[in-house]
């Protein structure tokens, strides 16, 4: 078996894999609008596919465990079919997994997210349990660590939501995910309040999502393929990988810590 999947295995199968198992990977995402070109699932479908690549890469020292498949997105509500969770609920819902595998045994966990709405939750969650529970909590959004090619390749001002970036690791890890035929960029809506709380400006809050784009997606997706999804994917591997090994002083052979 390549990685630990907890969600295909036996209790057999988990009792032997706790020999050597020693974190607990959970993927996080979000179910909510992703333009015209994207499913709703995308950013829980993608933490659990880089979850299943990371822990394969760290194994046997890690188990991936069922995905949290929704996430903090009330400033995607007014847009159809997306479901947003209270932070508490998602907080209560992460305790329950950490508890119930510290009960197995497991004492590290790594919240790996793929929805950035998530981020200050997750830091609560970690700062809390880590505490409460007498275990460590890590968090990490999935690819964020890929600076060197997204420096490269990504060309628009504002991306993050549907983009290019988000395409192109969906054309390389899930290519069920993107309408292809209707990826188009996003349409901004400039002159709003939203300009002023994006990340990295002196003030942050809160605005609904058709505030900044008419169509829910920012950037320009149409830049979007499946090599630059690779490399992106790739580095950001690369990089928990060797954040990971380090931690749990373990050693990975080099042809499963490097990129490509």
């Amino acid at each position: 078996m390549e990685g630990y999947p907890l969600t295909r295995m036996t209790w057999m199968e988990v009792e032997e894999a706790l020999k050597t198992v020693e974190m607990a990977i959970i993927p996080v995402g979000a179910h909510e609008q992703h333009g015209p070109h994207m499913t709703e699932s995308c950013d829980a479908v993608l933490a659990e596919r880089m979850a299943e690549q990371l822990s394969a890469r760290l194994h046997p020292y890690t188990m991936v465990t069922p995905t949290v498949n929704m996430g903090v997105s009330p400033h995607h509500l007014n847009f159809p079919g997306t479901i947003s969770l209270k932070p508490a609920t998602l907080i209560a819902v992460i305790t329950d997994i950490v508890t119930s595998l510290k009960r197995h045994g497991i004492e590290k966990f790594l919240l790996l997210n793929a929805h950035g709405g998530n981020q200050s939750t997750l830091h609560v969650a970690s700062t809390t349990l880590s505490q409460e529970l007498e275990v460590e909590v890590y968090y990490a959004k999935t690819t964020a660590s890929a600076k060197e090619v997204m420096n490269r390749t990504i060309v628009s001002n504002l991306y993050g939501h549907s983009c290019e970036r988000e395409v192109s690791e969906a054309l390389y890890l899930a290519p069920e995910l993107v309408r292809k035929e209707k990826i188009t960029k996003g349409e901004l809506q400039t002159g709003g309040r939203w300009e002023q709380l994006r990340p990295g400006k002196p003030l942050q809050g809160f605005y609904h999502y058709e505030e900044m784009t008419s169509n829910g997606c920012i950037g320009d997706a149409r830049n979007a393929s499946l090599p630059i999804g690779e490399e992106i994917v790739e580095e950001a591997l690369h990089q928990l990988t060797a954040e990971l090994s380090t931690l749990l002083k373990i050693n990975v052979p080099a042809s499963e810590a490097s990129p490509g």
